[in-house]
């Protein structure tokens, strides 16, 4: 698993992927695996990651935020 992990840091240095935007991204994917395993379930997936409930629930949050604006401008704009 490291040579792979390895392998993916090399091409992020050079796309320059800058270091905050990796691990906001490793997160993301991370979390939304982690609830898919478990069914979505917020507490069991905390439980699984070593984090609280509540870090889980406002993580998604603001994913879901982020996610919005880009599926208005998608359909054309605001309603």
């Amino acid at each position: 698993m490291r040579a792979r992990l390895e392998a993916l840091i090399d091409e992020m240095l050079d796309g320059h992927i800058l270091l905050a935007e990796a691990l906001s991204e490793f997160e993301r994917l991370y979390i939304k695996k982690a609830l898919a395993r478990n069914k979505d379930h917020l507490s069991k997936t905390a439980q699984a990651l070593g984090i609280h409930r509540n870090t889980i629930s406002k993580r998604v949050g603001e994913y879901q935020k982020v996610k919005r604006p880009m599926a208005r401008a998608a359909r054309g704009g605001a309603r």
